[in-house]
């Protein structure tokens, strides 16, 4: 990018090297921000009353994913069998079935250390270890592999990848396996030796100590 500053007569001409790599990360997060505040606005809508307004990685890995299922903002209750209303609270079924996003630095697990591992707050299936649980920074529990992951192979972990281009970024969802509750997102900016984290909300998770 050129930025052009001019002293009397005289041009100077100034080009700064932008990190390709930084302004990736950024762009994650800017999409993170922008489905915070849709879920936001969606919260504040339900107090209301009111409807509300409807508004990828270097590493070669053998993950368990749905490919070509596109956005997926919500999923067909009429077909489900469990009455995830009457087992949950408001908070966890708005975030695991309709696929909301809790405020960041809010969650309960976001600063636990307790040695253990984290299950699905819907089905009490074993998803992360504390083993594998970093502090990301950026406001959700952050993991660098799920619980069963072995090497770069994720098909015996139960959790799923599914691609979400609900805010008009590409991105990939991370389900559980069992009941498709909705957990976070996954982004190739982890640290090693993985270089995955896996941004999962705290309200959908159950904690087991070891």
């Amino acid at each position: 990018m050129a930025v052009l500053s001019t002293n009397g007569d005289i041009e100077e001409r100034v080009y700064i090297r932008e990190d390709v790599t930084g302004f990736k990360s950024l762009f994650f997060e800017f999409c993170s921000m922008a489905r915070l505040l849709r879920s936001f606005s969606v919260l504040v809508m339900r107090q209301r009353r009111l409807p509300p307004v409807t508004c990828t990685g270097s590493r070669a890995r053998r993950v368990h994913s749905e490919a070509g299922l596109g956005s997926l903002t919500r999923y067909d209750e009429s077909v489900v069998s469990t009455d995830w209303q009457e087992k949950l609270t408001p908070e966890q079924y708005y975030v695991t079935r309709e696929k909301g996003t809790e405020l960041p630095f809010s969650g309960i697990y976001l600063n636990h250390t307790e040695e253990g591992t984290y299950h699905c707050v819907c089905c009490n299936t074993p998803l992360f270890s504390s083993e594998t649980k970093y502090n990301s920074g950026t406001g959700w529990p952050s993991f660098w592999e799920a619980h069963g992951t072995v090497g770069n192979d994720e098909s015996n972990t139960n959790v799923l990848r599914r691609p979400d281009n609900s805010l008009g970024c590409a991105g990939t969802e991370v389900i559980c396996k069992e009941c498709d509750a909705h957990l976070g997102h996954v982004f190739d900016d982890g640290p090693e030796p993985s270089g995955q984290r896996f941004c999962i909300n705290s309200i959908a998770l159950t904690f087991k100590p070891s």
